[in-house]
């Protein structure tokens, strides 16, 4: 039998394979962040359908860091009803499920949120958001803080089996731990074990508000490439070193900003036609021609994000890595795992056109995902529509 079918814990939970489904932005929530059938009838089919752990799109903890209008939210007590329904349909395929904690800092427009975007530094308007953020206070840290331990606690009162904190791919952890986005001088800035504090006490908050049978997991960056220099290899295996001591249960490796290198996380095809829908009319002639210059230089590769994890695999050691980006054959994903580069495979993309995509992989009905990396579904999340394939081919 093939290694990625057979068992293996995360911290002290055990996941009956080496499949992840990963988080994607769903857009199937209610615009207070509830769960809706919608979103429990997608997340059993991948169940069922024969994933070892779901980890639904990224929640958010509180109202400023909402990132989008229909996104799942873990802000307040009213949504644990709604998250216990989502634990339930998992657990009944026994699979599990860990709900992934974040704050998207300045990674938002004003109008989501109704204010203006909080970030480590203020700074220039980017262009994908288009809003200069506002410096968060100390004070305004400390409550986004415990708000992400509060989050925990919800996590832990929904059944869910571990959490996975999101600071990756330009939201507000991963700003304040990037020396492009983190200009502070403070005690949240300047040194490196400044700019990890945040992620620090967040990590201690959180295991204070779960219990012991559920897993803490973080997702780090490993290369923001972002205008100019934010967190590289050499960082990001720094960063991991102090993971390891703050005692986390495993690590997702990702890279690229939503704001400022988002075909980076997504790579394969530019949909331009797509993404201008979701822009102003008066910023698409301008929108056509960045997205222009994209195409064709973040052509889909297999698997990219594997050097670098193969850096924080080192600096981790027995702490079990999952490995994203790129995924699609069995045999790479095989081989990732036998090799040890990788504890688990963390798909996405090829989740959202086949659920049932392990239960294929298992009785040799296929040896490669479908999905084609044309990144219509991700341009379709930009217009808020619910998550589904809009491939053609």
């Amino acid at each position: 039998m093939s290694v990625l079918f057979s068992s293996k814990k995360i911290g002290p939970v055990e996941v009956k394979n080496r499949f992840i489904s990963a988080p994607t932005c769903e857009c199937m929530a209610t615009e207070n962040g509830e769960v809706t059938d919608q979103l429990i009838n997608r997340t059993k089919a991948i169940a069922k359908g024969g994933a070892g752990l779901i980890i639904p799109g990224q929640l958010f903890i509180n109202s400023a860091g909402k990132s989008v209008k229909l996104q799942t939210g873990i802000q307040e007590d009213g949504v644990i009803s709604g998250l216990k329904k989502l634990t339930e349909a998992v657990h009944e395929h026994g699979c599990k499920i860990f709900f992934e904690l974040n704050h998207a800092g300045r990674q938002k427009t004003k109008e989501t949120i109704g204010q203006t975007p909080l970030a480590p530094s203020a700074g220039k308007a980017d262009q994908a958001f288009r809003v200069k953020p506002e410096s968060m206070t100390n004070e305004k840290i400390k409550d986004t803080i415990n708000d992400f331990g509060e989050a925990a606690r919800r996590a832990n009162d929904s059944g869910a089996d571990g959490i996975l904190i999101h600071a990756a791919n330009g939201y507000l952890l991963n700003e304040f731990l990037s020396p492009f986005f983190n200009q502070r001088t403070d005690e949240w800035g300047g040194s490196d074990e400044n700019k990890y504090r945040i992620l620090h006490d967040t990590i201690e908050k959180c295991r204070k508000a779960i219990n012991k049978n559920m897993a803490l997991t973080v997702k780090l960056s490993t290369n923001d490439y972002t205008p100019k220099q934010g967190i590289t290899p050499d960082l990001a295996k720094k960063y991991a070193r102090y993971l390891i001591e703050d005692g986390i249960d495993g690590l997702v490796t990702s890279q690229g900003t939503v704001a400022f290198s988002s075909m980076n996380i997504w790579k394969g095809d530019v949909p331009v036609s797509e993404i201008l829908k979701s822009m102003p009319l008066w910023m698409r002639p301008i929108g056509w021609l960045m997205l222009r210059r994209l195409v064709g230089k973040y052509d889909f590769e297999e698997p990219w994000n594997l050097a670098d994890a193969k850096i924080m695999k080192e600096a981790i050691g027995d702490i079990p890595l999952l490995l994203g980006g790129g995924l699609r054959k069995l045999a790479t994903m095989q081989k990732a795992v036998e090799d040890g580069e990788a504890d688990f495979v963390y798909l996405g993309r090829p989740f959202i056109r086949e659920p049932n995509l392990v239960n294929k992989f298992q009785t040799g009905q296929t040896e490669v995902a479908a999905c084609v990396s044309c990144n219509k579904c991700t341009a379709a999340s930009l217009r808020n529509l619910p998550l589904r394939c809009h491939c053609e081919s």
